[in-house]
């Protein structure tokens, strides 16, 4: 199967190719981007890993859904396209960047600056349809999503996992906590950030970890 998405990704979850839940993923996907509006562009469905190689993750930001709104998911977790209105939760993750860090809100909600350093921004669906969250659930994404954090999980050591919401919990359970660090808050959701999203210092504790083991920090 001619799977576009880069190359070290692609010989890393070579063994999910020829699965049959890939096969019929591809099939729903096609089928999708032929008779309806998905997002984020069919260019762009493996962007998070075509933006970090596998060698070069350092830190992985896990989300649930690409943003279902018009011009706003470019295939980055959390991340909208230049120009696009921020949305709340990434407001508020820039809220929690300044209070953390001191560092004053983008004006932009394009992340691709974290992605080149080494921030994987991984949604664990990578598509749906317009103006329909969720669409795209239980279609073979998450197995797919799953095994990629897997072998980073198993492959690699001294990684972070920063993990927002009771979902991203669940999904990055198997985690190895010895080998990598683990952190877990509420989601940046309006709904739920004041429950311990904020105040958590998530950019920091990932730098403090990565620079405790030889690392370059991240510039947020």
């Amino acid at each position: 199967m001619n799977v576009r998405i880069e190359d070290s990704w692609k010989e890393a979850l070579a063994s999910e190719w020829d699965k049959d839940y890939f096969k019929k993923l591809t099939d729903f996907v096609r089928s999708e981007y032929g008779s309806a509006t998905v997002y984020p562009p069919a260019s762009k469905i493996f962007a998070a890993f075509d933006s970090c190689p596998f060698g070069d993750v350092r830190v992985v930001i896990l989300g649930q859904d690409p943003y279902h709104g018009f011009g706003q998911a470019n295939g980055l977790s959390f991340s909208v396209n230049p120009g696009v209105e921020i949305p709340r939760s990434l407001q508020n993750i820039y809220k929690e960047l300044q209070t953390d860090l001191g560092i004053n809100p983008p004006v932009s909600g394009d992340l691709s600056r974290w992605a080149r350093q080494g921030v994987l921004l991984l949604n664990a669906t990578l598509t749906v349809r317009a103006a329909s969250a969720g669409s795209h659930q239980g279609h073979g994404w998450e197995e797919f999503t799953d095994a990629a954090i897997r072998r980073l999980a198993e492959d690699r050591e001294g990684l972070v996992f920063i993990l927002w919401g009771a979902y991203a919990q669940r999904k990055g359970a198997f985690i190895n906590r010895m080998r990598h660090c683990v952190i877990e808050s509420p989601h940046p959701s309006p709904l739920s950030a004041s429950r311990g999203f904020f105040g958590s210092r998530p950019f920091s504790r990932a730098n403090d970890y990565l620079v405790k083991h030889g690392q370059k920090p991240i510039e947020w």
